[in-house]
């Protein structure tokens, strides 16, 4: 059964809404941020535009900066074998640490949230120079996940302090924006992270979803869609539930070895263009069978995409009272079957494309039974 837009059970907290403007950037760790960066770069279009490490005065780690329009993607890995990030990366592999979120005062949200029951990880910190001032401050997640609130507001350094300008393009393939970050948990621990976003963050749950709308005759998941009033920032919250076989989530969680970031969607304005791109760039796609596109005229009624150019391109399609959205998920971007990546491209419609769900997690499912995991 889904829910919508409960926006009740966040007033019911008690807790006002913490002022968010939107995404600022996804950190992930990684083993070799280098060779990382030429994966997005070349694979996914993203330009470089910065760098921060032993040329900038800083010794232990590298990172770089990948930008595209408005998703910014930073990959770091450390120098050196003991460090916190080599030791992160040894436990789960290449993935997630930071979801960064743009703030109007970094320093206050930060405090705000401790004073709720965040636990802070990264007290503020506040550079002020020639390039203006930048303010960040984070606190603990779910699993090994961080939130960074950052304070940009007069910044115009290259990225954040100790970074400096970078430029390889790559030639803009339209992706444009992060539409949702979906995080996994533990079974039976979804409640408790719904009721941390509630309380410390004023979100509200926009969307639920229970085992009987994602589901197959082998695995289910239930997830929430934690929210803010503005719609700038969605965090469904994914966690296993009972099934025959083994559910995408406690795969991930398997291999992940905690909760973490499971995928990031990322909008575009023409998602046949985008995808063919990916496609030729070497981005490996999840399959749907033809009698998908057979039923999707009847399902979905009227839609101004050829049905032949999406099946080509395995590009699902689903209907709200609003519009239609349409989305295609990437296989997994690591060895370790954890992240991946949804290209989607909203026509008025504003869910997650439950009429899919069922095509998609069998799409999975193949994926799994071919790693021996279902």
């Amino acid at each position: 059964m889904v829910k919508e837009k409960t926006e009740l059970d966040a007033m019911a907290s008690g807790a006002e809404e913490l002022r968010i403007d939107g995404f600022d950037h996804v950190e992930f760790y990684v083993g070799n941020a280098l060779q990382a960066a030429y994966y997005y770069h070349k694979g996914f279009g993203f330009d470089v535009v910065g760098y921060r490490g032993p040329e900038t005065g800083v010794r232990d780690t590298a990172s770089y900066v990948l930008k595209q329009n408005n998703v910014t993607l930073v990959l770091t890995s450390a120098l050196h074998p003991g460090h916190p990030i080599a030791e992160h990366v040894h436990r789960h592999g290449d993935g997630v640490k930071c979801i960064g979120m743009k703030v109007q005062d970094a320093r206050k949200t930060y405090e705000t949230a401790i004073s709720r029951g965040a636990k802070g990880v990264g007290n503020p910190v506040e550079y002020k120079g020639e390039d203006g001032a930048y303010v960040s401050a984070s606190v603990q997640t779910y699993g090994d996940t961080i939130h960074t609130f950052v304070e940009r507001k007069d910044y115009t350094g290259a990225f954040a302090p100790d970074y400096k300008g970078k430029k390889k393009s790559a030639g803009n393939i339209g992706l444009t924006y992060i539409d949702h970050i979906v995080g996994n948990v533990e079974a039976q621990r979804m409640e408790s992270w719904v009721d941390f976003y509630k309380k410390v963050f004023g979100f509200y749950i926009y969307q639920y979803f229970d085992a009987k709308d994602i589901s197959t005759q082998y695995s289910a998941l239930v997830s929430k869609v934690m929210a803010n009033k503005s719609g700038t920032i969605k965090l469904p919250i994914n966690e296993p539930a009972p099934g025959v076989g083994k559910s995408q989530i406690q795969e991930y969680l398997d291999y992940y070895l905690a909760p973490g970031v499971q995928h990031i969607a990322i909008g575009t304005k023409d998602i046949i263009a985008t995808v063919a791109q990916l496609r030729d760039r070497g981005i490996d796609f999840l399959t749907v069978p033809h009698s998908y596109y057979e039923a999707l005229p009847e399902r979905v009624g009227k839609i101004d995409e050829d049905i032949d150019e999406l099946e080509r391109h395995g590009i699902l399609v689903d209907r709200e009272s609003e519009g239609y959205l349409l989305q295609i998920f990437t296989k997994t971007v690591e060895d370790r079957p954890t992240l991946f990546f949804e290209i989607i491209q909203r026509k008025g419609a504003q869910g997650f494309g439950k009429g899919n769900f069922k095509a998609l997690f069998e799409a999975v499912e193949r994926e799994q039974a071919a790693r021996g995991n279902l």
